[in-house]
């Protein structure tokens, strides 16, 4: 199975080098240092033994970021290595860890990238944010004893199910895993019955409750909230795809028939389709102006007759979730989407809307509705009337904040739950050292 996973993967990688060379029209951060997806690493020679975090993209990047300063903080011994899958990730470590960390891309699992990546990187531990399964990478690391912590594991239904369908090697790959640090019980269960040694599992909580939000963020959302307006009604719309602008924009009419002075923030999910999105709204009789335009024109203030503001920066959404009266966070209103991180808003004392498609952030959804925290909508047409009903009920948006940052404030502990387990795995490396 092994071999034939390998054969199928060389003949894919003419169709790989087409996506790269696509996905470069749209973020030319893709065809930069693209060898590295090859595991043609430029790495410096190792002072110290090397920690390996693998983020896919931007929400695992911000998950692992208390994570990484836990581990910086406990193991100075240690060089930390971080790779992304996505340039925005890139971007992401940057901006949020600065240069206290190595960055390069994951190679893709063919056996001669991983070979050359592990050569070059010599990893003593690898951390695997979310349910990333790579059969080679895991198979050639366990091979040269590199242990594996995988982290802020989840496995929705769907998942588990697809897995199933090739158990035997699953199973195989899954008992190269050193330790499992699970979200929940039901993702526990999960992985342990697809094959993964139970005594192996552990129940740590979900690493995005260890949001730090400093006090830096607090006074970047007051400077936000000069430069569109302090005094008027604004919402923001985060993280939208393709399919929900629409939705947003149509939402937006309705709200400023209400709230005449109320303004728009829209952040794609994608910067790259910020141009196409910027050209829908002015299509739809919207008068926008996007933050590029602001900085590059120094801009103090946006006049008072601007009803969307287009975030097409990367990295500032905390300021702008700090800088909103109410919050929906996209991904969650078309099928096959999982939704995206509600916990920013939450955490910052915003109440929060979603779509009723969040199966990626199921349980931290559910316990927010639960709270009273947020609200899910069923249809579409429902985000307007939700926005107005919180622009027009400051007690209401006082209330739906406060109980998300009690339920925040209440789930934090996963970091340390986790740096226990690393604690352990890399005691026992130097014991056996």
């Amino acid at each position: 199975m092994l071999i034939l996973y390998s054969f199928i993967l060389y003949l894919l990688v003419p169709v790989v080098l087409l996506r790269l060379l696509w996905s470069g029209l749209k973020n030319r951060g893709y065809w930069n240092r693209w060898y590295e997806r090859f595991g043609f690493v430029d790495l410096p020679a190792a002072k110290r033994p090397r920690i390996w975090i693998h983020a896919v993209s931007v929400g695992e990047v911000q998950a692992a970021v208390p994570l990484i300063q836990s581990l910086m903080k406990t193991f100075p011994q240690y060089e930390l290595l971080v790779t992304t899958v996505t340039p925005t990730g890139s971007i992401m470590v940057r901006q949020r860890i600065g240069t206290s960390v190595m960055h390069t891309f994951l190679p893709y699992d063919l056996p001669g990238a991983v070979n050359r990546f592990l050569d070059r990187t010599e990893p003593r531990l690898l951390i695997v944010m979310e349910t990333e399964i790579w059969p080679n990478l895991y198979l050639q690391c366990a091979a040269r004893g590199i242990h594996i912590l995988l982290t802020n594991a989840r496995l929705s239904e769907k998942s588990y199910n697809g897995y199933k369908k090739v158990g035997k090697f699953i199973r195989l790959v899954l008992h190269k895993i050193t330790f499992i640090a699970a979200q929940s019980e039901t993702d526990a269960d999960r992985l342990a019955a697809l094959g993964a040694n139970r005594g192996r599992i552990v129940v740590t909580g979900n690493l995005k409750f260890d949001v730090e939000i400093p006090d830096s963020v607090i006074s970047q959302g007051q400077s936000v909230r000069r430069l569109i307006g302090p005094k008027r009604p604004v919402w923001i719309a985060a993280s939208t795809h393709a399919g929900e602008e629409e939705i947003i924009l149509a939402a937006q009419r309705w709200i400023i028939e209400r709230f005449p002075a109320c303004l728009l923030i829209l952040a794609p999910r994608h910067p790259e389709r910020c141009t196409s999105v910027a050209e829908l709204s002015h299509n739809a009789g919207f008068k926008i102006i996007r933050k590029s335009q602001l900085i590059s024109n120094q801009v103090e203030q946006i006049e008072s007759d601007v009803q969307i503001f287009m975030l097409d920066t990367i990295g500032e959404l905390p300021a702008y979730y700090a800088a909103v009266d109410v919050a929906f966070v996209g991904g969650s209103l078309l099928p096959r989407m999982g939704g995206h991180n509600v916990l920013e808003p939450a955490s910052l004392g915003v109440p929060v809307i979603t779509g009723s498609h969040t199966s990626a952030f199921m349980e931290i959804n559910r316990l927010l509705y639960e709270r009273r925290a947020a609200v899910q909508i069923t249809d579409p047409a429902q985000i307007a009337e939700i926005v107005i009903r919180l622009l027009a009920d400051p007690a209401l948006r006082q209330r739906m904040g406060d109980a998300g940052k009690a339920l925040v404030k209440q789930n934090q502990g996963s970091v340390g739950r986790v740096m226990e387990l690393v604690s352990n795995i890399l005691l026992a490396g130097d014991n056996q050292g």
